[in-house]
């Protein structure tokens, strides 16, 4: 699909309903809640090849709008370059309009819009979090939170990658703080899961934990998990699983509906601050 975004602009994104052939969904009942994916990159893009990740969620009664933001690749250059000194404000307008464009045609419950992403996509997860009030919850798997410290810790091959993104560091450190939720955390309005590993050299562990003790402290309705062994990705089909899974048992206690990973599958047991038991 296309939707309008910021600034008169399109951006796009694939829609995809839910359906499960063994449930039919109620036509006078409420809309369904809506995850949004931001893609990780960010210069990447998203793909419409079989991925069970986001049956998963279809599966299971929810809609997924799996977003190409602007900056993502595979729309031409003009698109691609939308993203240079943008990163951190085009995506997460886009991310927005995207869940709002949905809503507006009935296909969303504005109640239930949640938003997930790894990496560069849990930056603009978090961003969107932080700075913006359209989602109701989220999950931010291994996300950027710290700008600065990406930018002074990451690999050599990615060295340079925010100078076009962002700006040059440190040079342009304001810029670096202006955009990087770790630095607006008191900003944090909605329930929020993050799942991190803790050999992650890329997104060290304590940014995971310091957007989680604001979110605590704030009183809003949070969960953090950590993996033991996993790095800046999850590697292990069990870990993998089960983030799925405890994903969808956060949204189902946040949203109030009684969420099932399968016959026979048990959800995993959260440890979710700030929710009534």
């Amino acid at each position: 699909i296309e939707f309008p975004t910021a600034g008169g602009e399109t951006a796009y994104g694939y829609y995809y309903p839910p359906a499960n052939a063994r449930f039919q969904a109620d036509d006078a009942g409420p809309q369904p809640p809506l995850l949004v994916k931001a893609h990780g990159g960010p210069t990447a893009q998203t793909s419409v090849v079989l991925n069970p990740g986001i049956q998963f969620w279809t599966s299971r009664g929810f809609a997924v709008l799996d977003v190409d933001y602007r900056g993502s690749s595979g729309y031409g250059r003009q698109y691609r370059m939308k993203l240079q000194g943008n990163w951190g404000i085009v995506d997460i307008e886009d991310v927005c309009a995207g869940a709002e464009y949905l809503v507006k045609k009935g296909l969303a419950d504005p109640k239930r819009l949640a938003i997930d992403g790894g990496s560069a996509g849990g930056f603009t997860t978090l961003g969107a979090l932080a700075f913006r009030d359209v989602f109701t919850a989220g999950c931010s798997l291994y996300g950027v939170a710290d700008l600065s410290a990406l930018a002074g810790d990451t690999h050599k091959f990615e060295s340079r990658y925010l100078d076009g993104l962002v700006g040059r560091y440190p040079e342009d450190k304001a810029v670096f703080e202006e955009r990087a939720p770790i630095c607006h955390v008191d900003k944090l309005s909605c329930p929020i899961l993050l799942l991190q590993g803790d050999e992650d050299k890329i997104v060290p562990p304590n940014q995971a934990e310091m957007m989680y003790e604001a979110a605590k402290s704030k009183g809003l309705p949070c969960s953090l998990k950590v993996y033991e062994g996993e790095q800046h990705g999850f590697r292990r089909s069990e870990n993998i699983e089960d983030a799925l899974n405890s994903e969808l048992a956060f949204y189902g206690k946040i949203f109030g509906f009684k969420a099932s990973a399968g016959d026979g599958i048990e959800l995993p047991e959260l440890d979710i601050a700030n929710i009534a038991k």
